[in-house]
């Protein structure tokens, strides 16, 4: 039991408080509604979002005046040379200037996503060499990440930079391996011969 003093005191504290409505109050199994189409709607861009494995951390810093290149095994070194050459016709292209990293590292992901599923092999991504930026330790970020981001793709083949009439040491061409659609149709073409 509460004394005097106690009930005073809670008296004092709930001084003020009103009932809640009736509309207001909630019991048991009777919950509020729940908008179930927009809680979907909610994991689905949550979902697309987290496909997006691009790494966001460190990255390490390449000059503006750098060459970007990568092979992985398993890409003849003709067709390699052939890529830095520029000797392949561009099939797509991606153009990141004014775009901050993170808009970056979307368009990418999504530019590869769509590359593969339209057979695109050799697209070309300008990025720009960031040279221009009045802070030395932010120049060519877009160009750092570039670097690091084609290494993560599996669809991407191989990589280098582009020549002068494309864009120079400010783009880079970029090797898509082939879906399986484009496997077969090659196959085709070779068993008609």
């Amino acid at each position: 039991m509460m004394d005097e003093d106690e009930t005073s005191l809670f008296a004092q504290e709930v001084a003020g408080i009103k009932p809640l409505e009736k509309s207001e109050v909630y019991l048991g199994k009777k919950g509020p509604m729940v908008d179930f189409a927009a809680r979907q709607k909610a994991a689905l861009i949550a979902k697309e979002a987290d496909r997006n494995h691009l790494s966001q951390d460190y990255v390490e810093k390449v000059e503006p005046n750098d060459v970007l290149e990568y092979k992985r095994s398993g890409v003849q070194d003709g067709v390699f040379k052939r890529l830095r050459q520029g000797k392949y016709g561009i099939e797509a292209r991606l153009d990141l200037h004014r775009h901050t990293v993170a808009q970056a590292r979307e368009h990418v992901y999504q530019f590869t996503d769509d590359c593969m599923r339209h057979d695109i092999r050799v697209a070309i991504i300008v990025h720009g060499k960031g040279d221009r930026t009045p802070d030395p330790d932010s120049q060519a970020m877009i160009k750092s990440h570039i670097n690091k981001w084609l290494r993560e793709l599996d669809a991407v083949m191989a990589f280098h930079s582009a020549q002068r009439h494309h864009g120079g040491l400010g783009a880079v061409y970029v090797l898509f391996k082939k879906t399986e659609k484009a496997r077969l149709d090659d196959w085709e073409k070779h068993q008609k011969r």
